[in-house]
């Protein structure tokens, strides 16, 4: 697979990226879960955006 470099990335191709992973998706009443594999190469990315997201959901 060809190394992806999101910082340069248009929106499409990091969409595109992110939805190829193949991940298994749990709704409930108050969640969303997504189970990733532990091999996904974009582990590190999808954390720092993970704790983002955690931050502008505590901060209000």
């Amino acid at each position: 697979m060809v190394e992806v470099t999101f910082a340069k990335a248009t929106v499409v191709t990091i969409r595109l990226s992110l939805l190829k992973l193949g991940a298994r998706i749990t709704v409930s009443i108050r969640r969303i879960l997504i189970a990733i594999a532990t091999a996904c190469p974009y582990q590190d990315i999808l954390a720092i955006a993970y704790q983002r997201i955690q931050a502008l959901t505590d901060s209000g």
